[in-house]
């Protein structure tokens, strides 16, 4: 075997080993990534019950409904759809109606996003990357990003 087939055979043999450690790091952490997706993304895409996902959007005027200091349901909106979503624990403090949201959570069997993290705008100025431009698409929100 020459010198330039040897380099060859180990160049393949490196390039094979990375694709496996690529390909089981990418099985080992396929339950632990989050899809981002708005609520037009989630009506029209049949997203399973069951399937974790972030939420993103805005939270819809008059839509909040709080059972008890733990309890809360709210719509989640891109203005086209809007998405129910219950959540249990502390909202941030910034939580409130018109405002931009991430929820992280699963879809129940109902249709109902059960949330288990809500992650609020923290000034006027921010919104989420991913909201901001699912709301660029429905041409609603136009900021100066």
């Amino acid at each position: 075997m020459t010198r330039k087939q040897r380099r060859l055979t180990m160049i393949g043999a490196a390039g094979v080993v990375l694709a496996a450690a690529v390909g089981l790091i990418l099985y080992a952490l396929n339950d632990q990534i989050v899809f981002f997706q708005s609520p037009t993304d989630v009506v029209e895409k049949g997203i399973g019950p069951g399937q974790r996902i972030r939420l993103g959007g805005l939270v819809e005027e008059g839509s909040v409904v709080r059972a008890d200091d733990a309890h809360v349901t709210f719509s989640v909106t891109d203005t086209s759809n809007s998405v129910k979503v219950t959540y249990t624990g502390i909202l941030p403090d910034l939580f409130r109606e018109g405002q931009g949201v991430v929820t992280e959570g699963t879809v129940g069997p109902d249709g109902v996003f059960v949330a288990d993290n809500v992650l609020a705008k923290h000034d006027e100025k921010y919104i989420p990357k991913e909201v901001a431009e699912a709301l660029k698409k429905q041409g609603v929100w136009k900021g100066d990003n």
